[in-house]
């Protein structure tokens, strides 16, 4: 595919300041309703005296398929206010359940909750976790398609340690501080993920409700001090606070980190964090837990919920592996998370207005998508003599471009013209924008098409991602973690074909068309 990374390429980095405080605004949602099936007993009572037979039928509910039904969300100016905690009271729960299976049975029922909590949303988040089940958290602290990675992290971790994962809201790190967060459930579609990938989880606001004044003190393992050397103190995330957690950290082991006394590479692997979450190796490591920020208490990291500060270094086998076809975190989580109704049904609107489709009754044409990454990316430029020759010039891309049309014509029998090549890109230059023009080629321009002031300011970055994850192919940005995604998901979801652009220095994608020449 011609990725490959070289001794000298620069890792994949997600954004270094970390999430902003949290804003006066909390978009409290109401949440959607979960389904699952009946399950039928039938007791039957045979062999009473002499001539009495006597049959006897009752009926209960069992698990079957799991389905959300998502409901429209609300807005909340006011922020939670905070009491102290109060005590944990699991009496009552129903441990005798069985996990919820999800199968095809037409046989359902709708439930105000998941049936992997005891209910609704609580005060406090203890009185809504089963006691017949374990749960696993953790915090974003980047950009956007960065924090994306850090809970397919954590979902990864929730499978591997049989627990159900709690993700949190997306905060604004990137798109200002001043805007509202977004939650995991308005960008994925839960339902399906859950059915399609087996992995359960849930997200915070059904765990605990938004409104709720209690901040609830726990006890969490700190995996940054052990994989990097520069910062003494647990990963910051504004998640916790929108949450309501008061958090009491327990510094992980240095067996944590993939690489020892290595100082370039933060990352740690699933099954090493893993050993973390079963009692050997949790009372082996639980050292001195540093007191919490509120309550300026000490709590060892907890049992029951099982969280860690960051996830986003987490890995298989190497670092940043998510753009290696074997990366597990894509291949058995990532993958299966499809975007929301709202998302992809604004997503299609948005390519076949570009594509000048109006008949309702036409398909949408298949197309290619183009990511080139400039912006920040600027400051990587080391090996570039000139400003000029950091990035790859269009006609470079416009090569890997007529790849793609010629390996999707020869796989696919399937022609895509000039004109169905859309390009997304942080590039503000209009003479560069000019020259995209003049290759026939299709500008998504958030501007012009109003997409903050209709959708709000996360969707020029959510939608950007949805359209070219879409398309039949796709040429993206070498070691731009948003190419990857998209890069992951045009491959795996619809057989596409994909390329990607190197960059750094002059002619830096000059050497795949010597390959290529030479049939290598």
């Amino acid at each position: 595919m011609g990725h490959e990374r070289s001794q000298s390429s620069l890792p994949l980095l997600p954004h270094s300041s970390d999430s902003p405080p949290p804003t006066p605004l909390f978009p409290h949602r109401s949440r959607g309703v979960l389904l699952h099936a009946h399950r039928r007993r039938f007791l039957v009572l045979i062999f009473a005296l002499l001539s009495f037979i006597g049959i006897l039928t009752l009926a209960a509910s069992s698990f079957s398929s799991l389905q959300y039904v998502t409901t429209e969300r609300e807005n909340n100016t006011n922020p939670p206010s905070h009491t102290l905690p109060h005590a944990a009271d699991n009496s009552g729960v129903l441990s005798t359940e069985q996990h919820p299976a999800i199968d095809t049975s037409s046989h359902a029922v709708s439930l105000p909750h998941s049936p992997y909590l005891r209910g609704p949303p609580t005060k406090s988040f203890r009185d809504n976790l089963r006691s017949d089940l374990k749960y696993v958290t953790s915090w974003i602290s980047a950009g956007w398609n960065n924090d994306v990675m850090t809970y397919m992290n954590l979902l990864y971790m929730g499978k591997i340690t049989d627990r159900v994962s709690v993700i949190g809201i997306f905060t604004p790190s990137h798109i200002g501080g001043d805007a509202p967060p977004i939650a995991f459930g308005e960008v994925f579609n839960v339902s399906r993920f859950i059915q399609d990938s087996k992995v359960p989880m849930v997200e915070w606001d059904e765990v605990k409700d938004p409104e709720s004044e209690v901040i609830d003190a726990v006890g969490c393992w700190n995996v940054w001090e052990a994989v990097q050397y520069y910062e003494h103190y647990p990963r910051g995330s504004a998640v916790p606070d929108w949450v309501g957690l008061d958090i009491s950290y327990t510094r992980g082991p240095e067996w944590l980190k993939l690489v020892p006394n290595y100082e370039h590479d933060k990352c740690s692997t699933f099954w090493a964090l893993a050993r973390l979450a079963y009692p050997e190796d949790r009372n082996k490591n639980l050292g001195n837990p540093t007191p919490s920020h509120h309550y300026n208490i000490s709590l060892p990291p907890d049992e029951h919920l099982l969280c860690y500060d960051y996830l986003y270094y987490a890995c298989a086998q190497q670092s940043f592996e998510f753009e290696y076809d074997y990366a597990p975190q894509w291949k058995d989580v990532g993958k299966y998370l499809y975007w929301s109704d709202v998302v992809e049904q604004t997503a299609t609107s948005y390519v076949r207005k570009l594509l000048g489709v109006s008949d309702l009754d036409e398909k949408t044409p298949p197309y290619i998508t183009v990511h080139a990454r400039h912006g920040d990316f600027k400051g990587w430029c080391w090996e570039a003599e000139k400003p000029e020759d950091c990035f790859a010039p269009l006609p470079v891309i416009a090569r890997r471009v007529k790849e793609v049309q010629e390996e999707i014509r020869t796989r696919k029998g399937i022609d895509i013209p000039d004109a169905h090549v859309i390009m997304t890109s942080d590039e503000k230059d209009e003479a560069w924008w000019a020259e995209v023009k003049a290759m026939g080629w299709i500008r998504v321009d958030h501007d012009a098409l109003d997409t903050v002031q209709q959708h709000g300011r996360w969707y020029p970055v959510i939608l950007d991602a949805a359209i070219q994850s879409n398309g039949l192919g796709f040429v993206g940005t070498d070691r731009s973690t948003f190419s990857i995604l998209s890069m992951r998901r045009v491959k795996d979801w619809h057989d596409g074909a994909v390329r990607m652009v190197k960059w750094g220095k002059k002619d830096a994608d000059a050497h795949r068309r010597r390959m290529l020449v030479d049939g290598v």
